[in-house]
């Protein structure tokens, strides 16, 4: 048995050799699938969600889809298709990879023409090795599903994540230990087929044959294949992230020595523009160039096959410049890009600045203290978490148990507000804070009378939702009725605005809720209010994007496409729970709404600060967010 030849020197001359050819396949295929499949894909798999008329925006929603039969056959049909697209890419490349030099682009049309015929076979494979590793899967989940329901059922996620309890390591140490057993056995099951692709794109062998054969040729050859499959998974990892890095670390700064002339700044900022994007895309190809060369390496050298003798005419004149024409096309794409990115700035922005539990990083949360400081840090709204009492009374608390903040085990609704009133909620922030209690919704009205505006983010136990929308609408209703009755009494209307607030707090306060279905109850009986619906994650095909006045989404799941699926509806974005301030100006960048943050204060003092820029001082701070995203 001969030892293997080095496969990074194998590696390397092959991309060396067939350099052109693989990026014109690359190209033909990218423009295949941007424009047609994976557009295609998308409508099939929406439509599909769409037929569910289940709204997804929750990780408890998704998961009960996901275990649901229908759930279950759209993920693994999704999976199929996925994987088999990146099958379709990896064979003609493999194609490409162990053919000779020839004319590029005829060699590439070849490469893709035979790839797709392929189709059928490949779509064989992935049944049989992504199959495989799903059911190699579904014992362990199953494992750990059962120690979740053992240790971690019946309690809150936000209890756990914020508190930690014992039992929550008790289920990592029994669940870690399951979730690299099946990762061992995947990376054992991967190495034994690792050849099964080659195979049968390149020598059309049958699935069940290739994986069979795959396992004969890798014999005695897993721990070298392992080391270079690791080595090479570290190096695509790393790679973007070092490009980048020396990027940033070298070109970058100059750009803040250029002088703040428009008619200097734009085109170096679209020259740097052009570079970074011309970056990427190398990058992008070579990560994915790399893994079908490896293959093209280990199966030539381990199935003993020297490159194909083509019968494809040589590379002609006319060849050289049909490919230096497409290169030619990937920079000026490059530069569209740079140009579309350039103009897609906007020179002055704001943002509404929403305090999160009120500023809940100087005061205890959601409590009279947090609410006083989000107000001295210039907060227009103050964000607080409501749920009902066992009296049905309207209480400021996020929890649906006591546990986390007063140690009692008792939910709140099994409590009436006079037994709440002497719960201690804010020693457990400091000593500042002792004696602080449970307050109710009508206090905090008046708290903020005239100063700010409340999103009342309504906390309800499963089957209450409408009843404590109705009770918020009530207490609502009440604080009107003190406010226009407070306004009889005025002689200006400076003073009344300052004292009294503003008459129809229906106008003035938002409500926020994770439950679609209340949107409709709290629009009935308050046209005028505005909601906001608190989004997880958004399921695409599931939500009825008509019925709410602003849509709130985790921060690192908002993305231009939502920006502009906002603009196209006419609703506002809000971003939680951002309290970096680096990220607060790349969501401003990205064209948020409102941010809401545990540091109203850092968040106004980043909106004063970028009001004092000057117009080039702003381009470049978009820049600098726009390459953070």
């Amino acid at each position: 048995m001969q030892p293997l030849k080095p496969l990074g020197y194998a590696l390397m001359r092959t991309l060396k050799d067939h350099l052109r050819p693989l990026i014109a396949f690359h190209l033909l295929y990218t423009l295949l699938a941007s424009a047609l499949l994976l557009p295609t894909l998308g409508w099939v798999s929406q439509t599909l969600l769409a037929a569910l008329h289940r709204t997804v925006i929750t990780t408890d929603a998704l998961v009960a889809l996901l275990f649901s039969p229908t759930g279950m056959l759209t993920l693994l049909v999704g999976l199929g298709f996925a994987f088999l697209l990146i099958y379709w890419q990896q064979a003609g490349m493999l194609m490409v990879a162990v053919s000779e030099r020839n004319h590029h682009y005829r060699l590439a049309l070849t490469a893709l023409w035979r790839s797709t015929r392929r189709l059928p076979a490949l779509a064989g494979l992935v049944i049989l090795q992504v199959g495989a590793h799903l059911l190699l899967l579904a014992p362990f989940m199953l494992a750990i599903a059962g120690l979740y329901d053992g240790f971690l059922s019946g309690l809150e996620p936000y209890y756990l994540q914020r508190v930690r309890p014992p039992v929550l390591w008790y289920f990592l140490a029994c669940a870690l230990p399951l979730a690299l057993g099946w990762m061992w056995l995947a990376a054992w099951l991967y190495l034994r087929w690792v050849l099964a692709l080659p195979l049968v794109a390149i020598e059309g062998a049958s699935p069940l044959a290739a994986l069979g054969r795959s396992v004969t040729l890798t014999r005695g050859w897993r721990r070298s294949i392992a080391a270079a499959v690791l080595t090479l998974l570290v190096l695509i990892v790393a790679l973007p992230v070092l490009i980048t890095w020396l990027f940033d670390l070298v070109v970058t700064p100059l750009l803040w020595w250029l002088p703040e002339h428009t008619a200097v700044l734009i085109p170096a900022m679209l020259a740097y523009l052009t570079g970074y994007v011309l970056i990427t895309l190398t990058i992008t190809f070579l990560g994915i160039a790399a893994n079908a060369l490896l293959s093209a390496c280990l199966y030539q050298q381990l199935a003993g096959r020297a490159p194909s003798s083509s019968t494809l005419p040589q590379a002609t004149p006319s060849s050289g410049r049909l490919a230096w024409a497409v290169e030619l096309f990937v920079l000026v794409f490059a530069a569209l890009q740079a140009w579309w990115i350039l103009n897609s700035f906007e020179i002055r922005d704001n943002v509404a600045v929403i305090a999160h539990r009120g500023s809940s990083m100087v005061a205890p949360e959601n409590t009279l203290a947090a609410v006083r400081q989000a107000l001295e840090d210039r907060a227009d709204y103050v964000e607080l978490d409501v749920r009902l009492s066992a009296d049905d009374q309207v209480m400021l608390y996020h929890d649906r148990s006591l546990a986390r903040l007063t140690g009692d085990e008792r939910d709140l609704d099994e409590l009436t507000r006079e037994e709440l009133a002497g719960f201690d909620v804010g020693s457990w922030f400091g000593d500042a804070f002792v004696g602080e209690r449970i307050a109710g919704l009508d206090e905090t009205l008046a708290e903020v009378r005239g100063k700010a505006g409340l999103m009342i983010d309504m906390k309800a136990s499963r089957g209450d939702e409408p009843r404590l929308a109705e009770a918020v609408m009530d207490a609502l209703e009440v604080e009107s009725d003190i406010r226009y009755r407070c306004w009889a009494t005025q002689e200006s209307a400076l003073t009344g605005m300052s004292e009294c607030g503003f008459p129809n707090v229906f106008l003035e306060m938002r409500l926020a809720t994770m439950t679609p279905s209340l949107i409709e109850t709290i629009k009935a009986r308050a046209p005028e209010i505005r909601v906001t619906l608190l989004a997880q994650l958004i399921l695409p095909g599931t939500l009825d994007r008509t019925r709410f006045d602003a849509l709130g989404l985790r921060h690192n799941r908002i993305t231009r496409r939502e920006i502009e699926l906002a603009g196209l509806y006419g609703y506002e974005i809000h971003a939680w729970t951002v309290n970096d301030r680096a990220r607060m100006s790349t969501l401003i960048d990205l064209g948020v709404d409102a941010i809401i943050t545990d540091y109203p204060e850092r968040l106004s003092e980043l909106i004063e600060d970028r009001r004092a820029l000057s117009d080039g001082g702003i381009i470049l701070v978009k820049l600098r967010n726009w390459l953070r995203e």
